[in-house]
């Protein structure tokens, strides 16, 4: 039975993965994208399209744009939790962990992501309604997608993103630091790391606003390089030179213009 209920967890957790997935290629085609969100003639149209139009669109309502982050942070975030869980696997036979408390680092991790889909969804409409982005979440001006390409760059190196990737990098010291049992306690550890991984990942999300939040080339590109952050052998190693591509690009966004004007 304990192994038929491990199976079953793991089963419907990666079914959630993929369901999400699936959702949002569903989405992006229909919106007449393709897998890097080039626009098709009809996308083309939706990007011109003032939110003010009195007419229904659900790209500038707040509940369609939030559901739509909710199952992309399902699709991008639940396969960085993978480690953590194994981690609390482990756990099960020294400390007293349980399934329970399994489903309850699962569902705490959750709350928090749906908050930040909240969150960014505010963001996006806001400047959405600011003429900064089109409705289809791309910036208007290169300049934005230079400037967020440094930020997100500059805070690879940060010691906020130096803390909240330790965490996220070596959640056994957290949860031994942490430790609660039970539903209870999985839900309140949960709810931690699920804070310390926004911390860790916000910026990677912002992110989409350089090519469209509906890229699945981004959120795959995004959704593996988080995976890596997470992995205990190498996750390490790769965050600086990540901060030092993302500053590159950059500077290659906003020099590109200049140059080429010249």
């Amino acid at each position: 039975m304990p192994h038929f209920a491990r199976s079953a967890l793991w089963l419907g957790f990666f079914a959630c993965i993929l369901i999400s997935w699936w959702w949002l290629f569903a989405m992006a085609t229909g919106m007449g994208l393709d897998l890097i969100g080039r626009p098709d003639a009809g996308a083309q149209a939706m990007r011109m399209m003032d939110p003010r139009m009195d007419m229904r669109m659900p790209m500038a309502e707040f509940w369609p744009l939030f559901w739509m982050w909710a199952v992309m942070m399902a699709a991008m975030m639940l396969p960085t939790l993978v480690p953590t869980l194994r981690v609390y696997e482990d756990l099960m036979s020294s400390v007293g962990a349980s399934r329970a408390g399994w489903l309850g680092v699962v569902l705490g991790y959750g709350v928090v992501w749906l908050g930040f889909a909240a969150l960014i969804t505010g963001v996006q409409l806001a400047l959405l309604f600011g003429g900064v982005i089109d409705m289809l979440g791309i910036a208007r001006q290169t300049w934005m997608s230079g400037l967020l390409l440094l930020a997100v760059g500059a805070f690879q190196f940060t010691r906020a993103k130096e803390i909240c990737h330790g965490v996220c990098h070596s959640p056994m010291s957290y949860f031994l630091g942490h430790w609660k049992p039970g539903f209870g306690g999985g839900l309140r550890m949960g709810l931690g790391l699920g804070a310390f991984c926004v911390g860790c990942c916000w910026g990677f999300m912002a992110l989409g606003f350089v090519g469209g939040v509906m890229s699945l080339a981004w959120m795959g590109l995004a959704t593996l390089f988080m995976v890596i952050e997470k992995l205990p052998q190498i996750g390490h190693r790769v965050t600086k030179p990540m901060g030092f591509a993302l500053i590159t690009a950059g500077v290659a966004v906003l020099g590109y213009p200049v140059i080429f004007a010249g």
